[in-house]
């Protein structure tokens, strides 16, 4: 039995993702105070990115160690 030959490159879609997020932040920079408060605004507009926020909810710095 061999490996499946992967149509999709997961790596390439992260990447992506990230660009067109760096360049809209880029874009509106002005309207936030870091970057990380900019994630978490995108995160409020995107209904199914709030509901994966709230079923599986950020680790306070408290947590990181655990």
């Amino acid at each position: 039995m061999g490996t499946k030959t992967k149509t999709f490159d997961c790596i390439a879609s992260k990447r992506q993702a990230q660009r067109r997020l760096r360049e809209e932040y880029e874009e509106r920079t002005g309207e936030f105070d870091s970057y990380v408060d900019f994630i978490n605004t995108k995160v409020h507009e995107n209904e199914w990115a709030r509901q994966m926020w709230e079923r599986f909810p950020p680790a306070s710095p408290d947590d990181a160690g655990q």
